[in-house]
């Protein structure tokens, strides 16, 4: 018996499954009986912050492609080749001083090298045009994260645009295992040991990350915390990422004094894009594992009560 393979995908997909049935209510009795269910709200100005700053994203690496193909042909044209990180005015310097090219071979380098530059000009003015747009956005927005080390406009456009509403983590160890710079446990016996953890918010975890790389070029107390993990007898990555875990903090406490100043704009559940899907932040409340929770304060002592 033949079918019509056509009617039959369409009534496949417009027939429901009992499954997808069944997993309605579900849903809807995990969210009545959830902790603290939040009101859903427009984002406003946090999803213009991420549009933005992912269009600067784009342009960063396109710039970064541009000018490896202007080395490559560089390495053809100068005897000795370029410096890997060049400028648009090094790399148009270079090609004018550059021996003359014989044969056609060395002429197209020429010119291709000569549009790349040209390209590159092209985005250079539309990375600055993009910079200026979101530096003006973190302003009229309230944030004060630029004032931190290493943190600059796309940065902190990040930061706004992918967290929206600090007040959904309830500690800083909540935002810390959402970003994924909470190490996570890996100790054995009596060895107790943390290990990087690779979920969580990469794109977050950036921004920490070169926050970090820049604080450590320069005399900050980032620096500073970098060379006490050391004294203890850290390895240099266990301390760049107790680092990275120390600045989250800062971030998180930041972030949390701008809104509570009436400073951070709009306030709204805000999306979790950039996470993966092994991160805690596929649920409205993140959750911290016991690794991933800051040290603990002094103790304080209760007076007992005296037995009868």
């Amino acid at each position: 018996m033949l079918i019509d393979r056509a009617a039959y995908t369409a009534d496949a997909v417009a027939r429901p499954s009992p499954t997808s049935l069944a997993v309605c209510p579900a849903i809807a009795v995990a969210g009545l009986h959830s902790r603290g269910p939040r009101t859903v709200t427009p984002d406003g100005i946090t999803v213009v912050v991420r549009l933005l700053v992912d269009r600067r994203d784009e342009l960063g690496r396109a710039r970064t492609d541009i000018i490896s193909r202007i080395h490559h042909l560089l390495l053809e044209l100068i005897p000795g080749g370029a410096k890997k990180f060049l400028t648009r005015g090094q790399a148009s310097y270079l090609l004018r001083t550059a021996p003359p090219p014989a044969g056609i071979v060395a002429a197209t380098r020429h010119d291709l090298a000569r549009e790349l530059i040209e390209e590159l000009t092209i985005i250079d003015a539309k990375i600055r045009a993009a910079d200026k747009q979101l530096r003006q956005l973190v302003t009229n927005h309230g944030s004060t994260l630029t004032e931190l080390h290493g943190i600059g406009p796309s940065g902190a456009a990040r930061l706004i645009g992918d967290i929206a509403d600090i007040h959904r983590f309830a500690t800083a160890a909540h935002f810390a295992s959402w970003n994924g710079t909470a190490p996570l446990e890996a100790s054995s016996g009596d060895q107790r040991r943390h290990r990087l953890s690779r979920v969580g918010n990469r794109r977050i975890n950036r921004v920490l990350h070169i926050m970090a790389i820049v604080q450590l070029r320069r005399d900050t107390p980032g620096r500073a915390y970098y060379r006490r993990r050391l004294a203890e007898g850290k390895t240099t990555m266990e301390a760049l990422r107790a680092l990275k875990r120390h600045l989250s903090d800062v971030v998180f406490k930041r972030m949390l004094h701008d809104a509570r100043c009436g400073r951070a704009g709009e306030r709204g559940p805000g999306g979790h894009s950039g996470a993966t899907l092994q991160s805690n932040a596929d649920g409205p409340i993140p959750t911290a594992a016991s690794s991933d929770k800051s040290q603990p304060g002094p103790a304080t002592t209760k007076p007992k009560t005296k037995s009868p």
